[in-house]
């Protein structure tokens, strides 16, 4: 396990067993953490992104412990490029998350902390799911530009706030995220942002995005955080 300086804490590189197969992640836990982030991505080229490294440093700042994960392997994603059969398997996805979920809650330096699930794309979808399995271990979702095309019965047993951000100039996407928000019965939030491509790779986008997801983690997974926020309506 290899270790580096980074905002004030030990960065480690970790290895999760995920049914037949490793899950390569990047855990760093700041000193009084609150809260742990899951980083939901589809493909192991993302883990090490300037976007993701950015996102896990504001969340950083703002107390809360990050484990960046890739769910496809680096082999699964050179054939992935000409197939696209793992991060189209949304059940797959799920399985993977709920691994790496159940991998924090027994993991001495995050086992005290309660969990969120930070995903984009077709992982989104699959934080969705994945947070219907143990939904005591989910303190909150916050899901951007996500692909969330699974059933609307599943929906219903999201338990956790949900805050879904979105490229308010996508049509398409903000249809789904609206129709998936309807089907969820807890505290939600859809959030537009204009002027964003579809990644986001504006810096303000991005920097937006970073704000938008930390608030609501922070406000969630702290020990006494309330289940409902004049700030979030659960009617949004």
């Amino acid at each position: 396990m290899q270790t580096t300086s980074r905002d004030n804490a030990d960065e480690q590189s970790v290895s999760i067993t995920a049914g037949s197969v490793q899950l390569e992640g990047i855990l760093l836990v700041p000193d009084a953490a609150e809260g742990v982030i899951l980083f939901a991505h589809d493909g192991s080229s993302s883990l090490y992104s300037t976007r993701n490294r950015y996102m896990a440093h504001v969340l950083h700042q703002a107390g809360l412990a990050t484990l960046l994960l890739s769910l496809i392997t680096s082999e699964e994603e050179v054939l992935d490029v000409r197939t696209k059969q793992f991060r189209l398997d949304v059940a797959l996805l799920r399985a993977r998350l709920v691994s790496a979920t159940d991998w924090l809650i027994h993991n001495p330096n995050t086992c005290h902390l309660r969990i969120g699930y930070l995903g984009d794309g077709l992982a989104g979808g699959a934080a969705l799911l994945a947070a219907t399995v143990n939904p005591l271990a989910l303190g909150a979702i916050a899901l951007y530009n996500g692909q969330i095309n699974i059933d609307h019965h599943q929906l219903l047993h999201v338990q956790a706030p949900t805050l879904l951000i979105v490229d308010g100039n996508d049509e398409q996407t903000v249809a789904i995220n609206q129709y998936a928000l309807s089907h969820i019965r807890v505290e939600k939030k859809l959030e537009l942002i204009s002027r964003a491509s579809h990644l986001f790779a504006e810096p303000s986008a991005l920097e937006e995005v970073a704000r938008l997801a930390s608030q609501w983690f922070k406000h969630y997974l702290t020990a006494t955080a309330p289940r409902t926020s004049p700030d979030y309506p659960a009617d949004s």
